[in-house]
């Protein structure tokens, strides 16, 4: 997402924990003659939001997107998970989204414009097993889409969800590398593969536009056909 936007001429700044993976992502966009930085911070810290807000303000000026995308996921029966880790899951993909809007919305108001992207998921709308973690938050997250959506519509700001289906990133790794979890997963995919994230980049690209400016509160499944089964 950062890179679409980057290519369709946003100045895009990254946040993420690991600093190795901002540096190489900001780097490819600046080789792409697009402008990007990046700012270390773990979104369950609540003096994060803050300190990226100022850094973006400081240089970009005024933030007109906001993508919310730091997610994680624990599978496992409700038996085996600690309190801890329910926590923590709530912390990262519902409370992460809360704070980071919170701290983004004020500028946008100023501006009479904005878009906010939260990255819900297929299993906001169907679940698997062990999954009752990462379903609540991403269930709750797609409440937390509609309400803002109503909230910020007369300030001309968007906000919508994204609930990517099976896609080959990071977090999938232990599914894509598990021949019979991988095989299963396909089977069951209509169109037969695992998503290109750059599919999902040209989606937020859409959002983000002014052509998207009458979609808002609603959430944009692009799964490969899983839940229109």
């Amino acid at each position: 997402m950062a890179e679409a936007l980057a290519a369709a001429g946003a100045q895009v700044t990254l946040v993420a924990r690991n600093e190795s993976l901002l540096t190489e992502v900001v780097m490819g966009i600046r080789e792409r003659g697009g402008t990007a930085e990046y700012v270390v911070g773990d979104v369950t810290d609540e003096a994060a939001p803050g300190e990226v807000e100022h850094a973006v303000s400081d240089s970009f000026g005024v933030c007109d997107i906001l993508i919310n995308n730091a997610g994680i996921n624990n599978r496992k029966p409700i038996e085996e998970m600690s309190v801890d880790e329910w926590h923590e899951i709530l912390e990262v993909n519902l409370t992460g989204p809360f704070m980071m809007s919170r701290v983004f919305v004020p500028g946008m108001k100023s501006k009479n414009w904005g878009r906010i992207i939260n990255m819900t998921s297929i299993m906001s709308h169907v679940s698997l097993p062990n999954r009752t973690g990462y379903s609540t938050t991403k269930a709750g997250l797609l409440g937390f889409t509609k309400a803002l959506a109503l909230e910020l519509a007369p300030h001309n700001i968007t906000v919508n969800g994204i609930s990517p289906g099976p896609f080959a990133t990071e977090m999938n790794r232990p599914l894509i590398e598990d021949p019979q979890k991988n095989r299963q997963f396909l089977e069951r995919l209509p169109v037969g593969r695992w998503g290109k994230v750059e599919e999902i980049g040209q989606l937020a690209v859409y959002l983000c536009s002014e052509s998207a400016g009458f979609l808002t509160g609603t959430d944009l499944v692009i799964d490969g056909g899983w839940t229109a089964q």
